[in-house]
């Protein structure tokens, strides 16, 4: 994961080398290596994403890119807020290293679950949601788009709920495999102990605006970046409308940096449409057009 970039742009490899250097060990062997059940654990895996993000984002900038806005998925929030110029590579690392590991410690292995929902029937998810809930706890952790939710909470919530919304006309309801159930209440324990490792971190105004995932709406200024990030750990990542919020700015070409293309094709069915490109290999480079 980023081994091709940083093989290729020395901007990629500076960035690495400046995250083995804020972690103190070597992230960037464990991308490029693994083993995969090192890099799985959530403490590792956000730091790594996060970097690999960087990376892409250092060599875009050395080819003369710069956002007009900026967004980010949960934990591409923070990958965001580097790009914006709030803040920096180093800060973000390390907070996010903590970040996944309070959220893996907030709940012990097996009592949460997160799980996906594909083309529920519109109007039926609350329901679903509340007949599954039983005095346990299952909420929307991701609103991604108008076809697909993702669902977490108590284990047996969850998979309550998947029974419930296939009766009620979903195409598909999986369970996803997660180390923690993200962006639900039960999180909340690792939202107090986040809060003092982000309130002892530099955050700058934004160089461009960030649509945050909490609020779905754009903002500016360092309180905002900070209060944002503190408050995604329990609540929904409303992407869906983030991404109409963007539409709606006038945004017509996205690009999606670091590992993967979730994002690219969630942004099918935006209005007004949205192009999307993926660049986290060298050769999509030459793919992001003018």
């Amino acid at each position: 994961m980023g081994k091709a970039l940083a093989d290729t742009f020395p901007a990629a490899r500076r960035v690495f080398e400046e995250a083995d250097d804020a972690l103190g060990f070597a992230l960037s062997r464990l991308c490029f290596e693994g083993p995969a059940d090192d890099l799985k654990l959530t403490e590792n895996t956000q730091p790594a994403l996060l970097t690999v993000s960087a990376a892409a984002l250092a060599v875009l900038q050395e080819h003369g890119w710069r956002p007009d806005f900026v967004a980010g998925h949960s934990l591409g929030e923070y990958s965001a807020l580097v790009a914006a110029g709030s803040l920096q590579l180093a800060d973000a690392v390390r907070l996010v290293r903590q970040r996944g590991r309070y959220m893996q410690q907030a709940v012990p292995e097996g009592v949460g679950a997160m799980a996906a929902i594909l083309k529920l029937p519109p109007g039926k998810l609350e329901a679903v949601l509340e007949q599954a809930a039983q005095g346990e706890i299952v909420t929307a952790a991701n609103l991604n788009s108008a076809d697909q939710v993702v669902i977490a909470g108590h284990a047996g919530a969850v998979n309550r709920a998947l029974e419930l919304a296939k009766t009620a006309g979903a195409r598909r309801a999986v369970l996803l495999p997660v180390s923690a159930p993200f962006h639900c209440p039960l999180l909340k324990p690792a939202q107090e102990r986040l809060r003092a490792d982000l309130e002892a971190t530099v955050f700058g105004d934004l160089l461009c605006p960030l649509v945050n995932n909490w609020e779905a709406r754009p903002v500016r200024t360092a309180a905002e970046a900070r209060q944002g990030l503190y408050e995604q750990v329990p609540n929904p990542v409303r992407w869906a409308e983030s991404m109409t919020c963007l539409a709606k700015q006038g945004v017509v070409r996205a690009v999606e940096v670091g590992a993967g293309t979730v994002l690219t094709g969630l942004l099918r069915g935006v209005e007004p449409p949205i192009a999307g490109y993926p660049f986290g290999e060298p050769a999509d480079l030459g793919k992001l057009g003018a």
